[in-house]
């Protein structure tokens, strides 16, 4: 080991045990392709753990999120509102499609899409007279969204939402697991989220032909022939049965992978809870996140950053990272209108995410936790 100590990733892979399993399956039956028994066992399996009729098993989120605004009908000249606080693979499949991005802020208290924000734009939009074709809906770092006023809004104004739970799967609003809510949900299964299928993505809804029009687009969307005919432009999205492996015996450590996140953030308040320049990312009553990663601003007045924080940390072999930036601040998106009071500004200015995987032990946090002591 060297004298900084081994590295610390934000949030490494974390095998359980069974994925060679069902690897090997693939390999000993020779489906190594987009198709098999891996790849319609993991769409069931993951159907049946968000509690919907359908789900498809794709190439990554971004795949799953371009074809929920296909599925939806989203094209040139249409709108489609989304959370500015997110990652850029949130907004770039609103103009895969055509269409134009409408960044909407954050509250503070989730860091998630503001109501009040949403409420503005829908009613500017109105008075224009041409609401959105969609609205793409981020729950950030795990943490749900104010559903129940969102769902509300969406509904009194007849705008269809699509859930990137891209970081949420797992995590509940009101019990109700995240990515079941809106029209489409997707879920990110890269190599840093919760679970993984080394790559990977998945699109679940109550409506399966709106899951069936995906996984054929999916799939190139050759038409129903015994040789190759298009009548519309498809896309090579499908998961591999090899990867879909890998995502099965993920599925079966999930609520595990929860309780380990949920328990490191958990070490984390309590290791730095005398540092009282910190404020942790706040879970509301009825709000119950993966915590996929553990974030925490500091406070306004303080005399260390972030980023000098982040510094501080990487200097010892610790990776952490800034929170997002918002979209809005990003010269791709610039020229967006957006709606808000720079909430999300705040955050990314004031955030930083902490190492979070669930096979983070104890005396690991405990170094993450010396070294952010002695910067306050």
């Amino acid at each position: 080991m060297s004298q900084k100590g081994e590295f610390i990733y934000l949030s490494p892979p974390h095998m359980g045990g069974r994925e060679q399993h069902y690897v090997q399956q693939a390999f000993d039956q020779n489906w190594i392709t987009t198709a098999g028994a891996n790849v319609n066992g993991f769409e069931q399996e993951l159907a049946s753990y968000t509690g919907v009729p359908a789900a498809a098993a794709l190439a990554s989120g971004t795949a799953a999120l371009h074809l929920a605004l296909l599925a939806l009908g989203v094209g040139p000249g249409d709108e489609v509102f989304c959370s500015t606080f997110t990652f850029v693979a949130s907004t770039n499949p609103i103009r895969y499609v055509g269409a134009t991005p409408v960044l909407i802020d954050s509250e503070p208290i989730t860091w998630n899409l503001c109501p009040n924000a949403l409420e503005a734009a829908l009613q500017d939009r109105q008075k224009k007279g041409k609401l959105p074709k969609a609205l793409m809906l981020v729950h950030l770092y795990g943490m749900p969204s104010r559903m129940q006023e969102i769902q509300e809004l969406a509904q009194h104004y007849g705008v269809p939402i699509i859930e990137d739970a891209a970081e949420a799967l797992g995590s509940r609003y009101h019990g109700r697991l995240l990515g079941t809510f809106g029209k489409l949900g997707v879920f990110s299964f890269n190599g840093n989220k919760i679970i993984t299928t080394s790559g990977g993505g998945g699109l679940v809804s109550s409506d399966p032909d709106l899951v069936e029009q995906a996984r054929w687009l999916a799939m190139q969307a050759k038409d129903d022939l015994p040789y190759y005919h298009h009548t519309t432009m498809g896309y090579n999205y499908r998961l591999s049965n090899i990867s879909a492996g890998i995502g099965r015996g993920q599925l079966e450590v999930l609520e595990e992978r929860v309780q380990q996140r949920r328990k490191i953030f958990a070490n984390y308040q309590e290791l730095l809870q005398d540092v009282t320049e910190l404020e942790w990312h706040h879970e509301p009553e009825g709000f119950h996140s993966n915590r996929w990663l553990s974030c925490f601003t500091i406070k306004k007045g303080s005399q260390l950053t972030p980023e000098a924080l982040r510094q501080q940390l990487l200097a010892v072999n610790i990776e952490s990272r800034p929170l997002w930036q918002p979209m809005h601040r990003q010269p791709l998106y610039q020229s967006c209108d957006y709606f808000g009071d720079y909430v999300s500004d705040d955050l990314f200015a004031r955030g930083l995410c902490l190492p979070s995987g669930s096979s983070l032990t104890l005396s690991d946090q405990e170094r993450v936790a010396d070294v952010i002591k002695k910067a306050f």
